[in-house]
């Protein structure tokens, strides 16, 4: 992948090259509020809600969800992983201009989630950069920045939301039919395995790839007037497959995230 971990390299970064005004010296990036806050402008407020919403969603699965964001050029990556999907979720954005605080030229670093949403202002188009934490071991271990190959079988968006709903709608049947002695957690558990580890089509994606894009609001149908936003596609590299929307990605290793077994930096 190019520039930023994760929104590059095949298919592009989900909309993230741009360029816009900004204010301020520093590019896509500034001071003010906290003495030394480090705040990056995006490009429109549109850009900035979306970001809200995104980490929203992941506070919901986990109130104290890290995440880890990078800048580069006028993209900005922000990696979260919401629990029991067992993947990797992208939000891409575009900065009003290239990243620049004073000789860096980019930006990586691990902070708190919610630290991060309270930092978003919307009307402005601003988020400030939190303090930064010592995050979970996937915070070390990104999908590779190149590489990407694109693979077929991906059904249309809409058969791709119709397979979550079918495999939602199996699971909720079968535990409701469960005995109240075989409800156990083991029971249910057995169960979530057996339905989201199936592929979606002829993929090697897994449902619960799907399913995180779905949750996280990345399947909403594209916005309209908007044709540069890229369509729903798959992509690997490695061990890696990545599901692409016009609103993020969901990478996934194809032997799930339990074990560091790729390079970490």
């Amino acid at each position: 992948m190019s520039g930023v971990s994760g929104t590059g390299g095949a298919g592009g970064t989900n909309g993230t090259s741009g360029a816009g005004g900004t204010s301020g010296t520093n590019g896509g990036l500034g001071t003010s509020g906290v003495q030394g806050t480090t705040v990056l402008h995006l490009a429109d407020p549109g850009e900035a809600a979306d970001l809200a919403a995104f980490l929203g969603r992941l506070l919901h699965y986990d109130r104290a969800a890290a995440v880890r964001i990078q800048a580069s050029g006028t993209a900005l990556a922000v990696f979260g992983r919401p629990p029991s999907f067992e993947v990797l979720a992208v939000r891409t954005a575009r900065l009003a201009k290239p990243y620049e605080n004073g000789l860096d030229v980019s930006l990586d670093v691990t902070v708190s989630a919610g630290d991060l949403l309270e930092s978003v202002d919307e009307p402005a188009a601003t988020v400030g950069v939190p303090g930064t934490i010592t995050g979970p071991p996937w915070t070390g271990v990104l999908p590779p920045r190149g590489g990407w190959q694109g693979e077929p079988g991906l059904p249309a968006p809409d058969a791709v939301r119709a397979m979550v709903a079918a495999a939602v709608g199996e699971f909720r049947t079968r535990t409701e039919e469960l005995a109240p002695e075989r409800r156990t957690r083991a029971e249910l558990d057995r169960i979530g395995r057996e339905i989201w580890s199936r592929p979606v089509a002829d993929t090697g994606l897994p449902i619960r790839a799907a399913h995180a894009a779905q949750s996280l609001g990345f399947l909403r149908p594209a916005r309209a007037g908007a044709p540069d936003e890229s369509p729903l596609a798959l992509f690997s590299s490695g061990a890696w497959l990545r599901l692409r929307t016009p609103y993020g990605s969901i990478a996934v290793r194809r032997a799930g995230l339990g074990a560091l077994d790729v390079s970490v930096r």
